[in-house]
């Protein structure tokens, strides 16, 4: 058992998730940080479960507000990840994420050519407070990067929805928008499925959306 084990785990290709998470410090107001802890938590631990023997999900978290854009979460398997939480402050450096994102997607050290895919996530409560239209394009332009499926929050009055639609880059694509914190969660929930589906697919580089008509009606 321990031998089938062994092969089980090293033919198992990496399904990469990178979320960009907006920390700035407007997401401390009505519980949205709090909600979005909670629901990268919920996510880390669904893919952990997830069986592995065709792709193994790996799990990113770069957080932008107070000093830039950083890499708060390391690419590493779900089953390896304890999850740290972050804390909100300071502005929306959505540009300098993108920029990030690229160097992650592109770096064949942290995502081998065998990988499947990247799924990328990006949850906002603002306007981008820094230069973001030329590192959205280097992104849309990368190899690897344009071909990741893409999923968008707005969370709140405050998100730009024209803007959240141009990481998407694709007009039959939904920008979603959260009023409340339970919507984060819910939006999160929708993510996670949609990527273990893809997971038990014959072809886990196909993209599996699981469409939800409004958050609100997407319980769990």
């Amino acid at each position: 058992m321990s031998k089938l084990k062994d092969f089980t785990v090293s033919t198992a290709r990496p399904l990469p998730v990178i979320v960009l998470a907006d920390v700035s410090g407007s997401m401390s107001a009505n519980g949205k940080i709090d909600a979005l802890n909670d629901a990268v938590q919920s996510m880390i631990e669904s893919f952990a479960a997830e069986d592995h023997s065709r792709a193994e999900i790996h799990v990113a978290v770069v957080a932008f507000g107070k000093g830039g854009a950083r890499l708060h979460q390391p690419l590493l398997p779900a089953t390896q990840i304890k999850w740290e939480r972050v804390g909100a402050a300071g502005n929306t450096p959505m540009g300098a994420a993108f920029d990030l994102v690229v160097k992650m997607v592109e770096d064949h050290a942290q995502i081998p050519s065998r990988a499947y895919r990247p799924t990328v996530v990006l949850v906002s409560d603002g306007q981008p407070t820094d230069e973001w239209r030329e590192p959205l394009q280097r992104m849309l332009a990368s190899d690897r990067a344009s071909k990741a499926s893409r999923f968008v929050l707005g969370i709140g009055d405050d998100a730009d929805p024209a803007m959240l639609a141009e990481f998407l880059a694709d007009p039959a694509a939904r920008v979603y928008s959260a009023h409340e914190a339970r919507q984060i969660k819910n939006f999160f929930r929708w993510v996670t499925m949609s990527v273990t589906q893809r997971t038990r697919s014959l072809n886990p580089n196909s993209v599996v959306v699981v469409d939800p008509m409004a958050l609100d009606d997407y319980d769990f």
